[in-house]
């Protein structure tokens, strides 16, 4: 596996997750809480929610949370294609 394979993966899975994360917060609007959609999409993505919710509480009844994530995902992703790139 080369460096382009590399980048190509890390691209592959952060817009993967990066959709996960979206779909995620329109469904919460829109599915009740126990709806095996949103029960299967937390079961991926709480793990990585519940650090920043213990980090930043919901502030005025709206978590942010999953807009964190998502910056986060894409910092991260842009970091690891820029390291790989630099190792060309």
């Amino acid at each position: 596996m080369n460096v382009s394979d590399l980048i190509i993966f890390v691209r592959v899975l952060t817009t993967f997750f990066s959709w996960l994360i979206i779909i995620s917060s329109i469904l919460s609007f829109i599915l009740p809480p126990y709806h095996p959609v949103r029960e299967a999409l937390g079961r991926i993505l709480n793990p990585f929610l519940e650090p920043i919710r213990r980090l930043m509480p919901p502030a005025g009844g709206l978590d942010f949370s999953p807009l964190i994530l998502y910056v986060a995902v894409q910092f991260v992703s842009i970091l690891l294609i820029n390291i790989l790139n630099n190792m060309r």
